[in-house]
């Protein structure tokens, strides 16, 4: 059975000299990191929204999985809905209660897990409105190769959660409009260096 880490174990031994590799580190590209939200909408729509322009980065690491680590750190000055009013109201008292450009969630791992071919369960806290709480991502990877653009080596992966709204003090108007949020990430990232 392949891992999430096979491809960065393949890639990091051509050409090595090293009996042991060593981390790969990777930083998210921003214009092409995202997260997606979508959550019902007293039962009669799944309502989505977008924040743009995700940090972070991402270690590898081929020979002893578990060591691997990812850092994001996601802008809520770049989250939108479908409609103007619904940011505006996102940032008001109901639900955030602050001036969008200050507001910024944080992912930390505290665990990665290789779970089949090119999957990970990646354990981490997540900071969102002032308060933490442990969050498992299923994650996929897509590839790792050469960035057809740059020329440099890229890891691109998808991820997917799911959160109690109510849990980072954002639940008003729960149960009505679905305290559970699916949580969708897609991330690329170019090695450093």
């Amino acid at each position: 059975m392949k891992s999430i880490f096979a491809p960065v174990a393949a890639i990091t031994l051509l050409g090595a000299t090293a009996a042991v590799a060593e981390p790969v580190v990777y930083d998210f590209d921003p214009s092409h990191s995202q997260v997606v939200f979508e959550y019902n909408h007293m039962g009669f729509s799944t309502s989505t929204g977008i924040i743009n322009g995700v940090t972070g980065t991402l270690t590898l690491d081929a020979e002893n999985p578990a060591n691997s680590s990812v850092e994001a750190s996601i802008p809520l000055s770049g989250l939108r809905t479908v409609s103007e009013e619904l940011d505006k109201h996102l940032f008001g008292p109901d639900f955030f209660n602050t001036d969008a450009a200050q507001a910024v969630a944080t992912f930390k791992s505290t665990k990665v897990e290789p779970d089949g071919d090119k999957e990970a369960k990646v354990t981490g806290d997540l900071t969102l409105n002032g308060v933490t709480k442990q969050v498992v991502l299923d994650v996929d990877l897509n590839q790792i190769a050469a960035h057809p653009m740059t020329g440099k080596e890229a890891a691109g992966f998808d991820a997917e959660a799911e959160i109690k709204r109510s849990e980072f003090n954002l639940g008003k108007f729960a149960p009505a409009v679905e305290d559970e949020v699916e949580i969708k990430i897609t991330v690329e990232a170019v090695k450093a260096g």
